[in-house]
């Protein structure tokens, strides 16, 4: 008996960027709904590709979640970029990404030297600095805090909310932004 469901066409490299997103997105939903433990191949499964086109693109969870964190810190470049935006607008979508890819990170942070996750951090710090920078012209934080201080907040904010239960991370980010607040207040 010959089936009659007709096979979904290969459009071969065309699909190329097409796959990229959709396997980034899946991962964004597998990881948020099944932590570390959902399978690899639910990615797949979740953006409709195979799973070759899965291990073509992101040959472990750490290249995924690269991929993930690059279009975090990209959000984050374009975001910053606005003239009016301040550290407690950082802090925020630090917060909104973290709680998103909560299991993400604990990959990312797992391997710091990972040559695939340093530009990560790299551009990042540039985005801090620049923000830190305007923050301090601006007179809205003091001369004691520099960039590396911001960053070292972000990564604390992160991983705290990354180990929170989540109905309690409201909570704790509200808790960590103040005390942020206090320590980077002009003195």
């Amino acid at each position: 008996m010959q089936s009659t469901a007709s096979p979904r066409a290969n459009r071969g490299p065309a699909a190329a960027a097409e796959n990229r997103r959709a396997l980034i997105a899946a991962a964004r939903e597998v990881y948020a709904d099944g932590g570390l433990a959902a399978p690899f191949s639910a990615v797949a499964k979740r953006a409709g590709v195979g799973q070759g086109s899965l291990y073509r693109h992101f040959p472990d969870r750490t290249a995924l979640a690269v991929a993930v964190f690059e279009e975090n810190v990209a959000e984050l470049e374009e975001y910053i970029s606005d003239p009016d935006r301040t550290i407690d607008d950082l802090l925020d979508r630090v917060v909104a990404q973290a709680v998103e890819a909560t299991a993400l990170l604990e990959l990312i942070t797992a391997d710091l030297k990972d040559p695939r996750v340093q530009p990560l951090g790299e551009r990042f710090a540039v985005v801090v600095s620049s923000l830190v920078e305007r923050e301090h012209r601006a007179g809205r934080i003091g001369d004691h805090i520099d960039a590396e201080d911001v960053t070292m907040a972000a990564g604390m904010l992160a991983t705290e909310l990354a180990r929170t239960d989540p109905p309690a991370r409201p909570a704790v980010a509200s808790r960590a932004r103040r005390l942020f607040a206090a320590a980077f207040a002009p003195r």
